[in-house]
């Protein structure tokens, strides 16, 4: 009898210790995309195809954690707050539709398709997170090479790293900063990448005749 009763007195209290310990619901966060921009009239399109390549980075920017730092060194993750999609993959997917979007290129794509390009986009995430410190700061830092297809050259490189205020000390907020930190950060790659092309226009021309 004794054994009984502490079996169904064991079972009474596992049971109150889940309800009382019931998960906490996570909450998951996403960077909204602006709106396009009308591209600019009677500008030409250059004569190549972009490959858009997979961003490389750490586990914990290819996984859905929010991470946050303490200082220089130590990082941590958000148990409950997560990404939608993980930093490196919003980074390629937000890339390709400024590609897109500002209409300079014959065309854009990812390098998962099956279409042939004259330039592949290779990108690393090196920073996506919180910063703490006297002042909480949004930490973003990207770089991105350029490479030819057809020499195999590293023709182009653009670094990034900036950290945007944040406005309060919740999450919310940060993520408010570093969506506003992407955005930058990827007008300017757009801007600097149509820079170089519109540098070597004539370059693109001839080896466009030489390919006829």
């Amino acid at each position: 009898m004794e054994k009984k009763t502490a079996v169904v007195l064991l079972a009474l209290a596992l049971v109150t210790a889940c309800g009382c310990g019931a998960a906490r619901p996570s909450k998951y966060y996403q960077l909204r995309i602006p709106p396009e921009a009308a591209p600019a009239k009677e500008q030409e399109r250059y004569p190549v195809t972009l490959l858009v390549g997979p961003v490389v980075g750490s586990h914990l920017y290819r996984e859905d954690r929010l991470v946050y730092s303490t200082g220089e060194v130590q990082m941590g993750t958000y148990q409950y707050q997560r990404w939608a999609v993980p930093p490196t993959e919003m980074i390629q997917e937000m890339l390709l539709r400024n590609l897109r979007a500002s209409e300079r290129y014959q065309a854009v794509y990812p390098l998962s398709s099956s279409a042939h390009g004259d330039f592949l986009l290779r990108g690393r995430l090196y920073d996506f997170r919180e910063v703490s410190g006297p002042t909480v700061q949004a930490r973003v830092t990207l770089e991105y090479e350029l490479h030819d297809m057809k020499s195999g050259a590293t023709v182009w490189t653009h670094f990034y790293t900036h950290d945007e205020p944040v406005a309060a000390k919740d999450v919310p907020h940060v993520i408010d900063a570093i969506e506003h930190n992407v955005q930058r950060c990827l007008s300017e790659f757009t801007a600097q990448l149509d820079q170089y092309f519109a540098s070597h226009r004539g370059q693109l021309s001839s080896q466009q005749t030489g390919q006829r």
